[in-house]
This record gives structure tokens, C-alpha cells and sequence, in this order.
């Protein structure tokens, strides 16, 4: 089957900018009510993360769910109002339990809100305990490293683009690239507001792997629009990119497709950690197959017909 991604670049371009528009009203909404586009997590703000797992080897003492309104009380009663919760679902060898980030906490205070917490809500199990602290001056270091190394990777590609290709190839490639990231950003954003889902160094790590494979699959379209160029160098450009794109199209649904496998594996079995690294590798690679064949290679084509008809 051919597609004919031409005739349908304005149903392309009004998906993504759906796309793009509710990530940047999420990412709006949550500068007002967080003070940031995205939930940071302990990696970015600083401050003590702490998770309790209930222990199920002692009677009756995971017989009802966590009440989040119980731990709530304790951290009011404590001065930790602010702090934010989140309930911990019995999964695999994961007992049922209690994540709660805080501002910086001594040994003292931790141990003494741990005690307050089991008295209300049980007992737990101190193999499981967890505890994360990092300062504020080293969260806004790694805030703005990860800003510095996505930027610059931006720029590095911009460069090598514009050298590899032409300046109008360079820019569309950007263009999808900013797509990838934004598509991927509002998506957390979302998360954030509605699951509470926060970001850490590794979400900047995401982000660096999806501009990477992005521009990977718009340099072998672009690669093939030029060797289609030249090999017919009369045919009108729509027909260049529909011809190129749907050549390199099996490529790079393969490529993506064999990707995902992986990174679903990671999702569903890769435990917390790698959960949401999973999931934002999953998203933009995604979105970054999307742009690369249906928002950059069309953009591409429009911008040389418009400058055909000025000439």
C-alpha cells in the first residue's frame, strides 16, 4: 500500500498541533499551580523522599488500603504540610506502601515521623525502607546541566544538518526535533497533573535518546529525497517526498516497532525506576516516527513548492 502523505499534510499537521497545544495548556496550568511546566522531582528540587512498605508478615496488618487522609494528618501534625503522597499498590514483590516527598529531614525527624506513620496506618517493614536526599543547590545544578546538554544537542544538530544537507533540510529537521520534545514534555506534564507523575535526571536522559533517534529517521528520509532528486530531477516535489517517504516507510516502522518491544518489556517489568523512563522513551519515539514522516518530510515539500512558485 502507498501512502500519500502529501494530500493529508493538513490532517498531520492539525494532529500535532492538538497534541501540542493540550501539553502547552497542561504545562501552563502547572506553572500556576506548581510553580514549574512539569512536577520536578528530588533530583531537580532538592529535599527527602521516603517510602515505607506495610509489613504483610504480621497479622491484620494489610487488611485495608492506606488512608491517605491518615498520612496526611501525621505530616500536618509534624510541620510537613506541603509534602506531597503517593499510595503504593501491592505489585510483584512490592507490599503496599507510602512514598512522601519533604522538604530536607534529619535522622531524628525521620525516624520520628516513620514511627508516627506506622502507629496510624501499621507496621513496617524496615528491609524495604527507602530514603533519597538531595540538596537544593545540587537539584538546580542538575536542573541546569540537563537544560545545557539538551540545548546544546539541539544546536549540534542544527550544525551538522545544515553541512550535511541544506539550510532548509537543516531547519525542518529542527522543527520535527522541537515537535518530539514538545509532544513528550506536555505528555508529563499532563502525567503530573493527573497522576502526580514527577521527573527526574533520568526524564533528561529520555529526552537526549529521543532527539538522537528522532533525527535519525528524518536523516534517511531526507537522505532519499535528495537521491530521488537527482535521480529525477524534473518531478515535482510532492511527488519526491511522497516517493522518497514511502520507501524508507517499512525501515522505519521496523526500527520503531522492534524499539518499542524493548521498551514496553521495561515499562510493565523494569520496576519504578525505569518505569517512567520507559514510558517517556516510548512516547517520544513514537512521536518521533510520527514527525519524521508525516511533519517533516510534508513541511519540507510545502516550503520548496511555495519557494517554486516565487521563483
Amino acid at each position: 500500500m502507498k501512502l500519500n502523505i502529501i494530500k493529508q499534510r493538513s490532517l498531520w499537521w492539525s494532529i500535532s498541533a492538538t497534541m501540542i497545544l493540550a501539553g502547552i495548556i497542561s504545562m501552563v496550568i502547572s506553572t500556576a499551580n506548581l510553580g514549574s511546566p512539569l512536577r520536578l522531582g528530588l533530583d531537580f528540587v532538592g529535599g527527602t523522599r521516603l517510602q515505607f512498605e506495610l509489613d504483610c508478615s504480621k497479622s491484620d496488618n494489610c487488611n485495608k488500603p492506606i488512608d491517605v487522609q491518615a498520612v496526611r494528618q501525621v505530616l500536618d501534625a509534624e510541620g510537613l504540610g506541603n509534602s506531597s503522597i503517593q499510595v503504593l499498590d501491592q505489585q510483584g514483590d512490592r507490599e503496599p506502601g507510602v512514598t512522601i516527598r519533604t522538604k530536607s529531614l534529619d535522622y531524628a525527624k525521620r525516624t520520628q515521623l516513620q514511627n508516627n506513620l506506622s502507629e496510624k496506618i501499621g507496621a513496617f517493614d524496615p528491609k524495604t525502607l527507602q530514603i533519597d536526599t538531595v540538596g537544593p543547590t545540587l537539584g538546580r545544578q542538575l536542573f541546569i546541566s540537563g537544560l545545557i546538554a539538551i540545548i546544546l544537542s539541539f544546536a549540534g544538530i542544527l550544525i551538522y544538518l545544515t553541512f550535511r544537507f541544506q539550510f532548509d533540510y537543516a531547519f525542518f529537521a529542527f522543527v520535527a526535533l522541537f515537535h518530539d520534545v514538545l509532544i513528550t514534555v506536555g505528555i508529563f506534564s499532563i502525567l503530573g497533573l493527573v497522576l502526580g507523575v514527577e521527573i527526574d535526571s533520568l526524564f533528561v536522559v529520555a529526552i537526549l535518546t529521543i532527539i538522537g533517534f528522532s533525527v535519525n529517521d528524518t536523516v534517511v528520509i531526507y537522505d532519499r529525497v535528495r537521491e530521488v532528486i537527482k535521480e529525477h530531477p524534473d518531478m515535482h516535489i510532492n511527488q519526491v517526498v511522497d516517493d522518497a517517504v514511502n520507501q524508507t516507510l517499512s525501515r522505519s516502522i521496523n526500527t520503531t516497532l522492534t524499539t518499542l518491544l524493548t521498551l514496553v518489556s521495561i515499562f510493565l517489568f523494569g520496576g519504578e525506576t525505569l518505569k517512567y523512563f520507559a514510558l517517556a522513551l516510548i512516547v517520544g519515539f513514537i512521536a518521533g516516527a510520527y514527525s519524521s514522516i508525516f511533519v517533516a518530510s510534508t513541511m519540507l515539500a510545502w516550503w520548496r513548492e511555495r519557494q517554486s512558485k516565487a521563483a
